[in-house]
């Protein structure tokens, strides 16, 4: 028998498993983070003998390689996958135990040609108990098919197509256990939020949008095409995934900086991230600084806007040491490592030091709806589903840094969002580039005109 603990990284949308048998386990597709589900197992008295990988990640650095270093596991993936270092490869019908329970592998290319999925079996000849499905088979979806490049896109959806319909040929019962969920890019397509993380393969049967087309070429027509893009960062997971990335062995700890060194940084090209609150930091910040909230979404609205590789200097909210290690975990998750410390006593210390703060005004949505066609507006959501606010710019914001230098600068530019949370990360673009700039800080284009 066994136990499988589900455990979700809700920033990215994943989701990672402990395979639990006996005093075996298996840990499937770990995030970089992974050092309190080892602690705990070794205080259980569990050995982890497999960081099981179903494919080579697109959208976070993998904890393989931290689970090994830490506790001596085998790495084992996909016998497909060109990791440069050493793993156990699994091709199909390769079988692993774990305790008492046998692992099998099934070959399912599709979200990648490497992919993998693996079936959770309590007797070598009995039912599938359940089944990781990776990026493959997922709640409500699929994987999308189109990280590995254009010239790949079709060949790959019709291998996800032919995968999912043999996933969908395990028993009804089947628990399915996907990587990918609510809040990923990996999907190819919407996925319900709210919904469980797992599902049974008879309930996708019954619901899941991505089994509805009738043959091969209509499932392209619906699923290879018109995709959602997917942030930027991407880009640099699967190379460094492949190449095995750098062991941490934990948290690293944030060196304190003085503002002259932060300043030295910034005249260097360090990026200065301020992860205070919107108002905050609207009222006073280091110049040059970009606000990106210390919550969930932090680290994935930092990959919007700053390049990977980019050094970073953060300034952070209280309690520094616990801010800073929550910020630092969410980088890390997505290879921002590049962090050269914290300001010690943040923007108090900064101005105590003599140098000078900027600040640009807010508003709330209101004030934006009373003053539409007087002010330059600037729409900075990553979809417009309903047509857009009529007499608006419209740049997504994570098109900005690289189109801020083409806005004009006459007059002041109220920026607004869904919420208020993209519109003063896209102000303080605007003020880093010298533009006059209004945050619209306090609600979002929902209660605006449309078209």
């Amino acid at each position: 028998m066994h136990e499988i603990e589900v455990m979700t990284t809700a920033s990215l949308g994943d989701t990672s498993y402990l395979l639990v048998s006996g005093d075996e386990a298996a840990l499937v597709d770990p995030q970089r983070d992974s050092w309190a589900v080892m602690e705990r197992c070794a205080e259980r008295g569990v050995r982890i003998r497999y960081a099981l990988e179903t494919h080579v990640h697109n959208d976070y650095v993998s904890g393989a390689l931290e689970v090994r270093a830490a506790t001596g596991a085998t790495v084992a993936g996909p016998a497909r996958a060109p990791y440069a270092f050493d793993h156990l490869p699994l091709a199909e019908d390769d079988e692993v135990t774990v305790g008492d329970v046998t692992v099998r592998a099934i070959e399912t290319p599709g979200h990648t040609a490497e992919h993998t999925a693996y079936l959770v079996l309590d007797e070598p000849d009995g039912p599938p108990a359940a089944v990781f499905t990776g990026g493959s088979l997922l709640v409500g979806g699929a994987g999308r098919t189109d990280l590995s490049g254009a010239a790949h896109t079709e060949e790959l959806a019709r291998a996800q197509y032919r995968s999912l319909h043999r996933l969908t040929r395990l028993p009804d019962a089947t628990r399915v256990l996907p990587t990918h969920g609510a809040g990923s890019s990996c999907s190819a397509g919407p996925v319900a939020r709210g919904r469980s993380r797992t599902t049974t393969v008879g309930a996708e049967r019954r619901d899941n949008p991505a089994l509805a087309p009738r043959d091969e070429a209509q499932y392209i027509a619906a699923r290879a095409t018109d995709l959602p893009p997917y942030p930027a960062y991407y880009r640099h997971m699967a190379p460094l995934n492949r190449s095995g990335p750098a062991v941490l062995g934990g948290v690293p700890t944030a060196r304190p900086l003085s503002p002259s060194m932060v300043a030295g940084l910034a005249g260097e090209g360090a990026q200065i991230v301020d992860g205070r609150g919107r108002g905050t930091f609207a009222a006073g910040h280091v110049p040059g600084a970009l606000c990106e909230e210390l919550d969930d979404r932090f680290a994935s609205l930092v990959a919007e806007v700053v390049p990977f590789g980019t050094r970073l200097v953060l300034v952070l909210p209280e309690p520094e040491d616990e801010a800073a290690e929550a910020a630092l975990v969410q980088l890390l998750r997505i290879g921002y490592e590049n962090v050269a410390g914290v300001l010690a006593g943040g923007t108090d210390a900064w101005a105590a030091a003599g140098r000078p703060l900027r600040s640009f005004r807010t508003a709330d949505v209101t004030e934006l709806g009373a003053r539409l066609g007087e002010v330059r507006a600037l729409d900075v959501r990553p979809e417009r589903p309903e047509g857009g606010v009529p007499g608006t710019l419209a740049v997504p914001l994570a098109d900005l840094p690289a189109r801020v230098g083409g806005l004009p600068r006459d007059r002041e530019i109220w920026t607004f969002c869904g919420s208020g949370r993209r519109a003063t990360v896209a102000a303080s673009l605007l003020d880093r580039a010298g533009i006059p700039v209004r945050a619209v800080t306090r609600g979002g284009a929902a209660d605006l005109p449309t078209t």
